[in-house]
């Protein structure tokens, strides 16, 4: 009895690996945002600007400005969903933040609008024909 307990008095003294689930102090702290941008506001504009040049949404002419390593997006656009396509790209060029002031004209929403009518419709219809067939 004896035995057992100093071995595990001597387990419980021992140093402990880290476990494959615990996060590095620096992982930590980057999500909690009290480390700085890597790239300066310039270079951060200039890697945006040149995601939006490769890009298909390289017509909409948006304009990108950095202050702070918050980059703050303007324009208009027909595609809504160019805008959400902006704002991805800003946060994988290395933005903290995005401040997404595209304007998505009145054609483009009501497009979007009458596709998600569409798609509900045919959703009850292909759900109203399952239904038949099992009467």
């Amino acid at each position: 009895m004896t035995a057992a307990l100093l071995a595990a008095g001597a387990w419980a003294a021992a140093p402990q690996a880290t476990t494959a689930h615990q996060r590095p102090a620096g992982v930590v702290a980057a999500k909690q945002g009290t480390v700085s941008p890597k790239l300066s506001d310039a270079q951060l504009e200039a890697a945006i600007r040149a995601k939006f040049a490769k890009s298909k949404i390289n017509a909409d002419k948006f304009t990108v400005r950095v202050q702070g390593g918050v980059a703050t997006i303007e324009g208009k656009t027909d595609v809504l969903q160019h805008k959400g396509t902006a704002t991805r790209m800003c946060k994988t060029a290395g933005a903290v933040a995005v401040n997404n002031r595209v304007q998505v004209s009145d054609a483009a929403k009501q497009k979007a609008a009458g596709n998600l009518e569409q798609g509900r419709r045919r959703v009850q219809v292909k759900r109203g024909d399952m239904r038949s067939e099992r009467n």
